[in-house]
């Protein structure tokens, strides 16, 4: 919410002991449903105001049981799954040793990686932060970044992260090869039992680095956690594929609400 706030406005409020979120993309207003104590009134009061201020999907994200609650609250109330939005959650083990038959191509991409790339692995710190900036600024002039909104908002998001690593704060992992930072990755702990991936990226001079950078970090967390959330795919069909191909342990669901 923090990085990606340029280009999706949030504001929030605190009613009756519960926070409720907004969210303005591209002059479009929705409301995630509120955080607190269930409040029959104030949810009923919220989906009115979205209803009348949004559009065809006035409440987004929300999680399984208050989608009942919901439905229980008002069984007309039309509710769906956002599969676009389901998060992936994986073993931290099995990103980190890709064990048994199901990940064997993977593997042979990773040994074909070391094989042709020369490769470092270290830590992202305040002494490399200028080239982390310098390598995402590449990146974003290789996929063409100034032409595709989403992507020029995402490496904008990628940079505040970075120039704030510290006060958010975030941890990270680059590759580099001959000298040169090829991959990153930027994370952090989610709770007791998993890790949050916040942003992977990768150039396309040596194939397989992005799944060296996957590797490398799960290789760290999975000594201090059991799960790593990879996020959404937001629906994009690459995406989807990639993420589906490292087989994920459960998926977290999300609801929206439809008009």
């Amino acid at each position: 919410m923090v990085c990606w706030n340029h280009f999706t406005p949030y504001r929030y409020t605190y009613v009756n002991g519960n926070v409720i979120i907004s969210c303005t993309t591209e002059g479009v207003t929705r409301f995630h449903p509120p955080i607190g104590p269930r409040d029959p009134a104030l949810m009923r009061a919220l989906i009115r105001l979205a209803l009348d201020v949004s559009d065809d999907t006035p409440l987004v994200l929300i999680d399984p049981d208050t989608a009942r609650w919901i439905q229980e609250l008002d069984p007309g109330l039309v509710l769906v799954p956002d599969r676009n939005n389901f998060e992936y959650v994986y073993r931290a083990a099995d990103l980190a040793e890709l064990p048994g038959k199901k990940y064997l191509k993977i593997r042979s991409h990773l040994n074909r990686f070391r094989k042709n790339c020369l490769n470092t692995v270290e830590p992202i710190t305040s002494q490399n932060l200028e080239e982390v900036m310098e390598f995402l600024k590449k990146w974003c002039e290789w996929k063409g970044c100034k032409k595709n909104i989403v992507l020029a908002n995402e490496i904008e998001a990628a940079l505040y992260a970075v120039e704030h690593f510290s006060e958010l704060p975030l941890r990270g992992l680059l590759i580099r090869v001959d000298s040169e930072i090829g991959a990153i990755s930027l994370f952090e702990r989610l709770n007791a039992d998993t890790a949050l991936i916040h942003f992977e990226k990768g150039l396309p001079d040596c194939e397989g680095i992005y799944k060296a950078i996957n590797e490398e970090t799960a290789a760290v967390l999975a000594g201090e956690v059991e799960y790593i959330n990879r996020e959404s795919d937001l629906g994009v069909g690459g995406l989807r594929e990639a993420k589906m191909r490292y087989y994920p342990h459960h998926m977290v669901e999300v609801y929206s609400l439809k008009r």
